[in-house]
Protein backbone atom coordinates (compact mmCIF):
# COMPACT_ATOMS: atom_id res chain seq x y z
CA UNK A 1 0.00 0.00 0.00
CA UNK A 2 1.12 3.33 -1.21
CA UNK A 3 1.81 6.05 1.92
CA UNK A 4 -0.28 8.74 2.25
CA UNK A 5 2.26 11.07 4.35
CA UNK A 6 3.59 14.14 2.61
CA UNK A 7 1.52 16.87 3.42
CA UNK A 8 -1.81 15.62 3.94
CA UNK A 9 -0.64 14.95 7.50
CA UNK A 10 -1.88 18.68 8.54
CA UNK A 11 -2.45 19.14 11.95
CA UNK A 12 -5.98 20.65 11.03
CA UNK A 13 -7.86 21.08 7.79
CA UNK A 14 -10.04 23.87 9.19
CA UNK A 15 -8.31 27.34 11.19
CA UNK A 16 -8.98 27.76 14.97
CA UNK A 17 -12.16 28.96 16.15
CA UNK A 18 -11.16 32.29 17.20
CA UNK A 19 -14.24 34.41 16.27
CA UNK A 20 -15.16 37.09 18.41
CA UNK A 21 -18.98 36.38 19.51
CA UNK A 22 -21.85 38.69 20.93
CA UNK A 23 -25.02 37.26 21.51
CA UNK A 24 -26.55 37.53 18.08
CA UNK A 25 -23.82 37.20 15.82
CA UNK A 26 -20.19 36.34 14.94
CA UNK A 27 -17.56 38.65 13.21
CA UNK A 28 -14.91 37.22 11.41
CA UNK A 29 -11.90 37.91 10.39
CA UNK A 30 -11.92 40.15 7.41
CA UNK A 31 -15.47 41.76 8.79
CA UNK A 32 -17.57 39.17 7.39
CA UNK A 33 -20.83 39.51 9.64
CA UNK A 34 -22.90 36.09 10.04
CA UNK A 35 -26.12 35.67 11.65
CA UNK A 36 -26.54 32.61 13.73
CA UNK A 37 -25.38 29.55 12.09
CA UNK A 38 -29.15 28.21 11.87
CA UNK A 39 -30.71 31.26 9.46
CA UNK A 40 -28.51 29.88 6.63
CA UNK A 41 -30.31 26.07 6.72
CA UNK A 42 -33.06 24.97 5.16
CA UNK A 43 -35.09 21.74 6.03
CA UNK A 44 -37.81 22.50 2.74
CA UNK A 45 -39.59 19.21 1.53
CA UNK A 46 -37.67 16.97 4.10
CA UNK A 47 -39.98 15.07 6.08
CA UNK A 48 -38.93 15.37 10.31
CA UNK A 49 -40.10 14.28 13.13
CA UNK A 50 -36.69 15.47 15.16
CA UNK A 51 -35.99 19.69 15.14
CA UNK A 52 -32.53 20.65 14.21
CA UNK A 53 -33.10 23.94 15.90
CA UNK A 54 -33.84 23.69 19.95
CA UNK A 55 -34.00 26.41 22.78
CA UNK A 56 -31.22 27.09 25.35
CA UNK A 57 -32.14 27.82 28.68
CA UNK A 58 -31.28 31.82 27.51
CA UNK A 59 -33.50 31.42 24.64
CA UNK A 60 -31.23 31.62 22.04
CA UNK A 61 -31.47 28.93 19.45
CA UNK A 62 -28.88 26.41 19.46
CA UNK A 63 -28.28 23.71 16.57
CA UNK A 64 -26.87 20.15 16.79
CA UNK A 65 -23.93 19.25 15.44
CA UNK A 66 -22.89 15.58 14.40
CA UNK A 67 -20.71 14.77 17.65
CA UNK A 68 -23.65 16.73 20.20
CA UNK A 69 -25.69 14.23 18.27
CA UNK A 70 -24.03 10.95 18.60
CA UNK A 71 -23.63 12.31 22.06
CA UNK A 72 -25.42 11.88 25.46
CA UNK A 73 -27.26 15.21 24.91
CA UNK A 74 -28.96 13.77 21.48
CA UNK A 75 -29.31 9.77 20.99
CA UNK A 76 -26.39 8.35 22.63
CA UNK A 77 -25.19 6.07 20.80
CA UNK A 78 -22.11 5.40 23.84
CA UNK A 79 -18.91 6.42 24.32
CA UNK A 80 -17.02 4.41 22.42
CA UNK A 81 -19.05 4.57 19.28
CA UNK A 82 -19.02 8.50 19.66
CA UNK A 83 -14.99 8.61 19.56
CA UNK A 84 -15.50 6.43 16.78
CA UNK A 85 -17.25 9.27 14.98
CA UNK A 86 -15.37 11.85 15.70
CA UNK A 87 -12.61 9.69 14.23
CA UNK A 88 -14.54 9.01 10.85
CA UNK A 89 -16.28 12.88 10.43
CA UNK A 90 -12.26 14.15 10.62
CA UNK A 91 -11.06 11.35 7.91
CA UNK A 92 -13.80 13.05 5.95
CA UNK A 93 -13.01 16.50 6.35
CA UNK A 94 -9.54 15.81 5.09
CA UNK A 95 -10.56 13.65 2.37
CA UNK A 96 -13.79 16.74 1.03
CA UNK A 97 -10.64 18.98 1.05
CA UNK A 98 -8.63 16.84 -0.59
CA UNK A 99 -11.42 15.89 -3.08
CA UNK A 100 -11.58 20.34 -3.92
CA UNK A 101 -8.34 20.95 -3.65
CA UNK A 102 -6.85 22.05 -7.22
CA UNK A 103 -3.52 20.17 -6.94
CA UNK A 104 -5.06 17.07 -6.31
CA UNK A 105 -4.45 16.08 -10.13
CA UNK A 106 -0.97 15.99 -9.07
CA UNK A 107 -0.92 12.66 -7.25
CA UNK A 108 -1.23 10.68 -10.19
CA UNK A 109 2.22 11.56 -11.16
CA UNK A 110 3.77 11.97 -7.98
CA UNK A 111 2.75 8.12 -7.65
CA UNK A 112 2.89 7.08 -11.22
CA UNK A 113 -1.11 6.20 -11.21
CA UNK A 114 -2.08 7.64 -14.84
CA UNK A 115 -5.76 8.19 -15.33
CA UNK A 116 -5.73 7.88 -18.67
CA UNK A 117 -5.93 4.60 -21.23
CA UNK A 118 -2.94 3.92 -22.94
CA UNK A 119 -2.20 1.43 -25.45
CA UNK A 120 -3.66 -1.34 -23.86
CA UNK A 121 -6.42 0.89 -22.46
CA UNK A 122 -7.19 1.03 -18.96
CA UNK A 123 -9.22 -0.39 -16.31
CA UNK A 124 -11.78 1.22 -14.58
CA UNK A 125 -12.16 0.09 -11.65
CA UNK A 126 -7.76 0.46 -11.43
CA UNK A 127 -7.28 2.54 -7.92
CA UNK A 128 -6.82 5.83 -8.70
CA UNK A 129 -4.73 8.47 -6.74
CA UNK A 130 -7.07 9.92 -4.91
CA UNK A 131 -8.54 6.38 -3.65
CA UNK A 132 -5.41 5.09 -2.20
CA UNK A 133 -4.73 8.15 -0.36
CA UNK A 134 -8.31 8.29 1.05
CA UNK A 135 -7.94 4.57 1.92
CA UNK A 136 -4.83 6.02 4.03
CA UNK A 137 -6.69 8.57 5.65
CA UNK A 138 -9.03 6.70 6.75
CA UNK A 139 -7.13 4.05 8.10
CA UNK A 140 -4.78 6.43 9.97
CA UNK A 141 -8.00 7.85 11.72
CA UNK A 142 -9.28 4.35 12.48
CA UNK A 143 -6.00 3.28 13.82
CA UNK A 144 -6.05 6.24 15.93
CA UNK A 145 -9.45 6.17 17.58
CA UNK A 146 -8.53 3.29 19.43
CA UNK A 147 -11.89 1.54 18.71
CA UNK A 148 -11.84 -0.24 15.93
CA UNK A 149 -10.62 -4.30 15.45
CA UNK A 150 -10.69 -4.74 11.59
CA UNK A 151 -11.28 -2.63 8.53
CA UNK A 152 -11.96 -3.95 5.16
CA UNK A 153 -11.78 -1.47 2.66
CA UNK A 154 -12.60 -1.57 -1.42
CA UNK A 155 -9.29 -0.57 -1.99
CA UNK A 156 -7.71 -3.89 -0.21
CA UNK A 157 -7.25 -7.10 -1.05
CA UNK A 158 -7.45 -8.17 2.28
CA UNK A 159 -9.13 -6.82 5.53
CA UNK A 160 -6.63 -4.87 7.49
CA UNK A 161 -6.13 -6.27 11.79
CA UNK A 162 -5.91 -2.68 13.48
CA UNK A 163 -6.33 -3.46 17.36
CA UNK A 164 -7.28 -7.13 19.21
CA UNK A 165 -9.48 -4.97 21.66
CA UNK A 166 -11.59 -2.69 19.39
CA UNK A 167 -14.93 -2.95 20.26
CA UNK A 168 -15.80 -2.32 16.21
CA UNK A 169 -15.59 -3.42 12.56
CA UNK A 170 -15.21 -0.96 9.94
CA UNK A 171 -16.15 -1.59 5.86
CA UNK A 172 -15.58 1.05 3.36
CA UNK A 173 -15.51 2.16 0.04
CA UNK A 174 -13.07 5.06 0.53
CA UNK A 175 -14.06 6.82 -2.40
CA UNK A 176 -16.90 6.25 -4.67
CA UNK A 177 -16.64 7.98 -8.36
CA UNK A 178 -13.07 9.14 -8.03
CA UNK A 179 -12.75 8.00 -11.90
CA UNK A 180 -14.92 11.47 -12.83
CA UNK A 181 -13.29 13.50 -10.30
CA UNK A 182 -11.37 15.73 -12.88
CA UNK A 183 -15.01 16.37 -14.39
CA UNK A 184 -15.71 17.67 -10.93
CA UNK A 185 -18.60 15.31 -10.75
CA UNK A 186 -19.58 14.95 -7.17
CA UNK A 187 -18.00 11.55 -5.21
CA UNK A 188 -18.66 9.95 -1.97
CA UNK A 189 -17.46 7.64 0.99
CA UNK A 190 -19.28 4.67 2.82
CA UNK A 191 -18.97 3.13 5.97
CA UNK A 192 -20.72 0.42 7.47
CA UNK A 193 -19.95 -0.32 11.14
CA UNK A 194 -20.61 -3.76 12.92
CA UNK A 195 -19.58 -5.36 16.51
CA UNK A 196 -16.62 -6.58 16.74
CA UNK A 197 -17.47 -11.07 16.95
CA UNK A 198 -15.61 -11.77 20.46
CA UNK A 199 -16.52 -15.42 20.18
CA UNK A 200 -13.64 -15.31 17.07
CA UNK A 201 -11.13 -13.40 19.36
CA UNK A 202 -9.38 -17.01 19.68
CA UNK A 203 -8.73 -17.36 15.93
CA UNK A 204 -5.44 -16.59 13.85
CA UNK A 205 -5.87 -12.54 13.12
CA UNK A 206 -5.72 -13.23 9.13
CA UNK A 207 -9.23 -15.69 9.81
CA UNK A 208 -10.51 -13.66 12.19
CA UNK A 209 -10.42 -10.28 10.08
CA UNK A 210 -11.94 -12.38 7.04
CA UNK A 211 -14.99 -13.69 9.39
CA UNK A 212 -15.87 -10.38 10.91
CA UNK A 213 -15.80 -8.42 7.75
CA UNK A 214 -18.02 -10.97 6.27
CA UNK A 215 -21.14 -10.01 8.63
CA UNK A 216 -24.37 -9.46 7.24
CA UNK A 217 -26.12 -6.73 6.68
CA UNK A 218 -29.09 -7.01 9.60
CA UNK A 219 -25.79 -7.19 12.01
CA UNK A 220 -25.19 -3.42 11.40
CA UNK A 221 -24.68 -0.93 13.74
CA UNK A 222 -24.70 1.72 11.40
CA UNK A 223 -23.99 3.06 8.16
CA UNK A 224 -22.77 6.39 6.82
CA UNK A 225 -22.22 7.81 3.22
CA UNK A 226 -20.49 11.18 2.94
CA UNK A 227 -21.16 13.14 -0.10
CA UNK A 228 -18.33 15.57 -1.81
CA UNK A 229 -20.69 18.01 -3.93
CA UNK A 230 -21.89 21.55 -3.78
CA UNK A 231 -22.00 20.74 -0.32
CA UNK A 232 -20.07 18.58 1.88
CA UNK A 233 -22.87 16.29 3.71
CA UNK A 234 -22.55 13.15 6.42
CA UNK A 235 -25.94 11.17 6.41
CA UNK A 236 -26.33 8.15 9.07
CA UNK A 237 -28.60 5.93 11.24
CA UNK A 238 -27.86 3.80 14.09
CA UNK A 239 -30.97 1.83 13.29
CA UNK A 240 -33.38 4.70 14.77
CA UNK A 241 -33.77 6.82 11.63
CA UNK A 242 -31.48 8.27 9.04
CA UNK A 243 -29.99 11.60 9.39
CA UNK A 244 -27.79 13.60 7.49
CA UNK A 245 -25.67 16.49 8.23
CA UNK A 246 -24.09 19.37 6.39
CA UNK A 247 -20.62 20.77 6.85
CA UNK A 248 -20.03 24.18 8.30
CA UNK A 249 -16.51 24.85 6.68
CA UNK A 250 -16.31 28.13 8.69
CA UNK A 251 -16.52 26.12 11.98
CA UNK A 252 -15.25 22.70 10.70
CA UNK A 253 -18.76 21.16 12.24
CA UNK A 254 -21.56 18.62 11.05
CA UNK A 255 -24.62 20.53 11.58
CA UNK A 256 -28.16 18.43 11.42
CA UNK A 257 -29.53 19.80 8.64
CA UNK A 258 -31.82 16.76 7.50
CA UNK A 259 -33.41 15.25 10.58
CA UNK A 260 -35.61 11.88 10.74
CA UNK A 261 -35.27 11.62 6.40
CA UNK A 262 -38.38 9.70 5.00
CA UNK A 263 -37.93 8.75 1.76
CA UNK A 264 -41.34 9.65 -0.65
CA UNK A 265 -43.28 6.07 -0.73
CA UNK A 266 -42.77 6.39 -4.30
CA UNK A 267 -40.90 8.75 -6.90
CA UNK A 268 -40.95 10.29 -10.09
CA UNK A 269 -37.43 9.63 -11.44
CA UNK A 270 -35.35 6.01 -12.04
CA UNK A 271 -31.40 6.54 -12.48
CA UNK A 272 -29.41 3.81 -14.03
CA UNK A 273 -27.22 3.85 -17.51
CA UNK A 274 -29.55 3.17 -19.87
CA UNK A 275 -26.96 3.65 -22.61
CA UNK A 276 -27.00 -0.39 -22.23
CA UNK A 277 -30.89 -0.53 -22.56
CA UNK A 278 -29.74 -3.39 -25.28
CA UNK A 279 -28.01 -5.30 -22.87
CA UNK A 280 -30.95 -5.56 -20.37
CA UNK A 281 -33.53 -8.80 -20.06
CA UNK A 282 -36.47 -8.46 -21.14
CA UNK A 283 -38.06 -7.25 -17.85
CA UNK A 284 -35.80 -4.41 -16.64
CA UNK A 285 -36.74 -3.14 -20.52
CA UNK A 286 -40.15 -3.17 -20.14
CA UNK A 287 -40.46 -2.24 -16.40
CA UNK A 288 -38.14 1.43 -17.99
CA UNK A 289 -40.39 1.52 -20.63
CA UNK A 290 -43.26 1.31 -18.94
CA UNK A 291 -42.82 3.64 -16.16
CA UNK A 292 -41.17 6.72 -18.63
CA UNK A 293 -44.41 6.38 -20.60
CA UNK A 294 -46.47 7.17 -17.89
CA UNK A 295 -48.05 3.68 -18.08
CA UNK A 296 -47.22 2.09 -14.60
CA UNK A 297 -49.14 2.10 -11.16
CA UNK A 298 -47.86 5.80 -11.05
CA UNK A 299 -49.73 7.10 -13.98
CA UNK A 300 -46.81 9.80 -14.75
CA UNK A 301 -44.02 9.99 -16.79
CA UNK A 302 -40.74 9.16 -15.11
CA UNK A 303 -37.45 11.36 -15.81
CA UNK A 304 -33.99 10.22 -15.79
CA UNK A 305 -31.53 11.20 -13.71
CA UNK A 306 -27.88 9.31 -13.84
CA UNK A 307 -24.61 10.47 -12.49
CA UNK A 308 -22.54 7.94 -12.88
CA UNK A 309 -21.85 8.16 -8.68
CA UNK A 310 -23.22 6.09 -6.73
CA UNK A 311 -23.16 8.13 -3.62
CA UNK A 312 -25.01 10.92 -5.74
CA UNK A 313 -27.40 9.05 -7.49
CA UNK A 314 -28.68 7.41 -4.15
CA UNK A 315 -28.72 10.94 -2.30
CA UNK A 316 -30.92 12.23 -4.36
CA UNK A 317 -33.30 9.08 -4.66
CA UNK A 318 -33.21 9.42 -0.39
CA UNK A 319 -34.62 12.87 -1.22
CA UNK A 320 -36.87 13.27 -4.15
CA UNK A 321 -37.63 9.32 -4.22
CA UNK A 322 -37.62 7.17 -7.26
CA UNK A 323 -35.48 4.11 -7.90
CA UNK A 324 -31.29 3.97 -8.16
CA UNK A 325 -29.69 0.89 -9.64
CA UNK A 326 -27.15 -0.56 -11.41
CA UNK A 327 -28.75 -4.29 -12.60
CA UNK A 328 -25.63 -6.07 -13.65
CA UNK A 329 -23.05 -7.95 -10.78
CA UNK A 330 -21.11 -4.89 -10.23
CA UNK A 331 -21.58 -3.06 -7.07
CA UNK A 332 -19.59 -5.09 -3.84
CA UNK A 333 -22.55 -5.98 -1.20
CA UNK A 334 -20.00 -5.64 1.85
CA UNK A 335 -18.49 -2.01 0.85
CA UNK A 336 -21.67 -0.39 -0.73
CA UNK A 337 -24.83 -2.52 -1.15
CA UNK A 338 -25.30 -3.08 3.17
CA UNK A 339 -24.45 0.31 4.10
CA UNK A 340 -26.96 1.52 1.75
CA UNK A 341 -29.66 -0.39 1.92
CA UNK A 342 -29.02 -0.23 5.87
CA UNK A 343 -29.60 3.46 5.24
CA UNK A 344 -32.74 3.19 2.93
CA UNK A 345 -34.45 0.99 5.20
CA UNK A 346 -34.12 3.31 7.66
CA UNK A 347 -35.55 6.34 5.97
CA UNK A 348 -38.51 4.05 4.83
CA UNK A 349 -37.32 2.80 1.66
CA UNK A 350 -36.29 -0.73 -0.01
CA UNK A 351 -32.75 -2.05 -0.67
CA UNK A 352 -32.78 -4.93 -3.34
CA UNK A 353 -30.60 -7.23 -5.59
CA UNK A 354 -33.65 -7.32 -7.94
CA UNK A 355 -35.14 -10.47 -6.19
CA UNK A 356 -34.34 -10.54 -2.59
CA UNK A 357 -33.81 -8.20 -0.08
CA UNK A 358 -30.26 -6.94 0.28
CA UNK A 359 -29.30 -7.01 4.46
CA UNK A 360 -30.04 -10.54 5.21
CA UNK A 361 -27.98 -11.48 2.30
CA UNK A 362 -24.50 -13.25 4.21
CA UNK A 363 -21.58 -12.67 1.89
CA UNK A 364 -19.24 -15.17 1.00
CA UNK A 365 -16.17 -13.41 -0.34
CA UNK A 366 -15.18 -9.85 0.61
CA UNK A 367 -15.67 -8.37 -3.12
CA UNK A 368 -18.38 -10.15 -3.62
CA UNK A 369 -20.51 -7.91 -6.45
CA UNK A 370 -23.95 -8.46 -6.96
CA UNK A 371 -27.33 -6.35 -9.11
CA UNK A 372 -28.71 -3.18 -6.92
CA UNK A 373 -32.09 -1.28 -6.58
CA UNK A 374 -32.30 1.15 -3.92
CA UNK A 375 -35.16 3.68 -3.45
CA UNK A 376 -38.68 4.01 -3.01
CA UNK A 377 -40.84 1.14 -1.69
CA UNK A 378 -43.51 1.10 -3.94
CA UNK A 379 -41.28 2.17 -6.76
CA UNK A 380 -38.92 -1.53 -5.56
CA UNK A 381 -42.06 -3.41 -5.55
CA UNK A 382 -43.30 -2.30 -9.08
CA UNK A 383 -40.02 -3.35 -10.35
CA UNK A 384 -39.41 -6.84 -8.38
CA UNK A 385 -42.79 -7.70 -10.37
CA UNK A 386 -41.54 -7.61 -13.49
CA UNK A 387 -39.20 -10.34 -12.34
CA UNK A 388 -36.43 -10.66 -15.07
CA UNK A 389 -34.69 -7.56 -14.03
CA UNK A 390 -30.77 -8.87 -13.08
CA UNK A 391 -28.51 -8.10 -15.97
CA UNK A 392 -26.60 -11.13 -16.57
CA UNK A 393 -24.34 -10.73 -19.50
CA UNK A 394 -22.26 -7.69 -20.40
CA UNK A 395 -21.28 -7.43 -24.11
CA UNK A 396 -18.67 -4.80 -25.27
CA UNK A 397 -17.43 -4.20 -21.52
CA UNK A 398 -16.01 -5.36 -18.44
CA UNK A 399 -17.67 -5.80 -15.09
Amino acid sequence: MLSATTSLHSTSIFPPKLLICTTDRILFPGTILLQQRMASFSRIGVSSQVGCVRSSSGGHDEVDTLMEFVGKRGVDVGDELVVLFHHIQYACKRIAALVASPFNSALGKHWGLGGGGGAGGFDRDAPKPLDIVSNEIILSSLRNSGKVAVMASEEDDLPVWISDDGPFVVVTDPLDGSRNIDASIPTGTIFGIYNRLVELDHLPKEEKAMLNSLQSGLKLVAAVYVLYSSATILCTSFGSGTHAFTLDHSTGDFILTHPNIKIPPRGQIYSVNDARYFDWPQGLRQYIDTVRQGRGKYPKKYSARYICSLVADFHRTLMYGGVAMNPRSHLRLVYEANPLSFLVEQAGGRGSDGKHRILPIQPVKLHQRLPLFLGSPEDIEELESYEDVQQTVNPGYEV
